[in-house]
């Protein structure tokens, strides 16, 4: 995936988006966006940057997994099999973006009640809880199920800048590859060692 920090504006749709298709609780946030202010009064710089998973290609989460739950697809994407995951949050620890999620129960958003305060909410259980079940960790999976579909993930679908794009890294001649090679996209933190497969194209 390509973000272009140029277009963000920070509408916080692929928030929005993304907790939607995912029927995520309170508090889980498989994306999010955040401010980052830099320089001093009144040269102050403020840029929205919109943070995921980063489906990584040496994933640390994958190496301290102790039951085998967090793999890597063959086409790169790292999902996490919440059958096989037991809540032990290593993978959580061992992430040096921050993008694991762990959440002990299912809550009505409305209520805080583990009991549905509506239809939607009974079916925003029913679908949170056969994706993610409780007591397992939960993170970004680039929309798997509609990846297979041939969609886009959510957060690229909802978009309203088209900040976002969605393609294959290992093909040079794809819109994301060209588009990081044309604009000079950049990982987040590459000193990691992760070789991330989020790429970010600069502000300026």
């Amino acid at each position: 995936m390509v973000i272009d920090l140029k277009r963000c504006t920070s509408c916080h749709s692929c928030t929005v988006a993304c907790k939607a298709e995912h029927h995520t609780p309170p508090g889980v946030f498989w994306a999010k966006v955040v401010r980052l202010e830099s320089g001093k009064y009144p040269t102050v710089v403020r840029q929205a940057l919109p943070l995921l998973c980063m489906n990584c290609k040496e994933p640390e989460c994958e190496k301290v997994c102790p039951t085998g739950a967090t793999k890597k697809r063959p086409d790169g994407i790292v999902i996490v099999d919440s059958k096989q995951c037991v809540g032990c949050r290593y993978c959580a620890v061992a992430c040096p973006y921050g993008a694991r999620n762990f959440s002990s129960d299912w809550t009505d958003y409305f209520t805080g009640e583990k009991k549905p305060s509506s239809e939607f909410a009974a079916h925003s259980k029913k679908k949170w809880m056969k994706e993610s079940d409780k007591g397992v960790v939960s993170k970004c999976n680039f929309c798997v199920d509609r990846v297979e579909k041939g969609l886009k993930p959510a957060c690229v679908n909802a978009c309203p800048t088209e900040a976002r794009t969605f393609g294959d890294l290992d093909d040079p001649e794809s819109e994301v590859s060209q588009l990081i090679k044309k604009r000079r996209g950049m990982q987040l933190h590459p000193e990691y060692g992760t070789d991330a497969s989020v790429y970010y194209l600069p502000a300026r």
